[in-house]
């Protein structure tokens, strides 16, 4: 087995870029994540592990074998700290194969429930997004004209683990509309023009629901080619709420009308 002491060693430095730039994700087609429970639910997610980097004082040779991984690299103390991006401390982190994401790709039920999210840029509240969808095990979820990389530390660290446990297909709002249009998927868009509220409407067909920025909202397009759109009805001061907000009450309502 390998062992790297110093955080100036070449590999190393290429995993703080890995880190870093989401260019050098895409070139290498391959990122980092770290702690127990979100490399389980990578594998569990069908995420094909390349290495696995661990404190040996944390994390016994005899954990390591679950996860099936020929590639185990020691570390110091020094290391870990310089990789890891979270200020608990697990002890392992493991270099991933990120996946296409094409929406080809997904695999929805006969009455699926999706949502969409458009133009989402801080990997927070992308995060936040999948670990709601996650709760409420719907059968996608689909970013429209991304902002954000998906495998951006931040986005790995607030899905605790949920970006492995959706599954998740990327395109640009044409794209989408189009796929939603072709797979028969009645579509709500979350917007103030020409909106009823969203709890008269009805989610037990096959429905996507539409979420975008605080900031801007929906682009046009989810507007006019929305089978309706909708509104949560505000009764504060404000007349906006946060993206993964907005998309928990209107899941959970069409959770609610399917009985859960």
């Amino acid at each position: 087995m390998k062992t790297i002491t110093s955080a100036q060693n070449p590999f190393i430095k290429s995993l703080v870029q890995l880190q870093e730039k989401a260019k050098t994700r895409k070139q290498t087609g391959t990122f980092l994540m770290e702690g127990k429970r979100e490399i389980e639910l990578a594998v569990k997610g069908g995420y094909q592990l390349e290495t696995i980097l661990f404190l040996p004082e944390l994390v016994s040779v005899k954990e390591l074998k679950k996860f099936n991984v020929s590639d185990c690299i020691e570390i110091s103390k020094e290391v870990y700290q310089k990789l890891a991006y979270r200020d608990t401390t697990e002890g392992i982190l493991a270099i991933a194969k990120s996946k296409s994401h094409q929406l080809s790709d997904l695999k929805l039920s006969e009455n699926p429930l999706i949502l969409v999210a458009e133009g989402i840029e801080k990997p927070g509240n992308i995060g936040a997004l999948l670990r709601t969808a996650d709760a409420a095990n719907i059968d996608a979820v689909i970013i429209a004209n991304p902002k954000s990389d998906l495998y951006n530390p931040n986005v790995v660290r607030s899905s605790v683990g949920c970006l492995f446990t959706n599954q998740i297909a990327l395109g640009s709002t044409e794209e989408v509309i189009a796929y939603l249009k072709k797979h028969n998927i009645a579509i709500y868009s979350a917007t103030l023009q020409n909106s009823n509220s969203y709890h008269v409407e009805n989610y037990t067909t096959p429905t996507a629901l539409v979420v975008g920025t605080e900031a801007t909202g929906l682009t046009e397009p989810w507007r006019s080619e929305s089978t309706q759109n909708i509104i949560i009805p505000m009764q504060g001061e404000i007349d906006s709420m946060n993206v993964s907000v907005a998309a928990a009450i209107l899941l959970f309502e069409a959770k609610r009308q399917r009985g859960f």
